[in-house]
């Protein structure tokens, strides 16, 4: 073989092996497609002022859609993204803590007797704290009827009311102001523990008892 044809032969060998690595090249290059102002633009590079919007990625070499690619969030979007995650993550923890709770409950009682029992010892202690309550409204609502009328009689009499007097007035309304308050939110709890006991009797009866199964026509 003449030096002529060796040439030509490494120059043909070079050739075939340059000529994969360029089609993977241009096989791997992509395009670009945005919105600016209003219009689409397509490139193969994406410039600085266009890194945080919205694209589509298309294949250079095939003309296929290869990726989509969404906006960057704002910071308003990232902060509202952050808090909706920490609320799932709160409620995932609280469906957790409830299951557990059930299945406490399951092993806990054996019967519905048992359950209602134990919620009965708490209804108990609530009735007492809604008796004692009220009899305190009652006391406190006589102590400051008296002492009204000490003050009106002192009036009446064309004498000022005294100052203790005035202040202890005062203090008994203050007193009877939040036992009222009181009150409230216990006969609240007390609504509220009916509510939960009927709930946890409800509940109580579909863990325990095993669904029907269809009957076989």
């Amino acid at each position: 073989m003449n030096t002529t044809n060796i040439a030509l032969l490494a120059g043909m060998l070079a050739a075939l092996s340059i000529a994969p690595a360029a089609a993977q090249q241009a096989g791997g290059k992509k395009l670009y497609c945005w919105n600016e102002n209003g219009r689409k633009v397509c490139g193969d590079a994406l410039p600085a002022s266009a890194a945080d919007a919205a694209r589509t990625e298309i294949s250079a070499r095939s003309g296929l859609k290869t990726g989509q690619v969404a906006r960057a969030l704002t910071e308003a979007e990232r902060a509202a993204a952050g808090q909706q995650a920490e609320a799932d993550r709160l409620s995932a923890v609280a469906e957790e803590e409830r299951v557990r709770r059930e299945q406490a409950m399951v092993e806990s009682y054996t019967t519905e007797e048992e359950l209602m029992r134990a919620f009965e010892h708490r209804i108990t202690l609530l009735d007492e704290t809604v008796k004692a309550s009220s009899l305190g409204i009652t006391g406190l609502r006589q102590s400051l009827v008296s002492l009204l009328r000490r003050a009106g009689e002192a009036e009446l009499a064309g004498k000022p009311v005294p100052a203790p007097l005035t202040a202890s007035i005062q203090s008994q309304h203050q007193q009877l102001v939040r036992q009222q308050a009181m009150l409230v939110r216990q006969r609240e709890e007390r609504a509220t523990m009916d509510a939960e006991l009927a709930g946890a009797l409800k509940r109580y009866r579909e863990l325990k008892m095993p669904a029907t199964p269809p009957a076989e026509g």
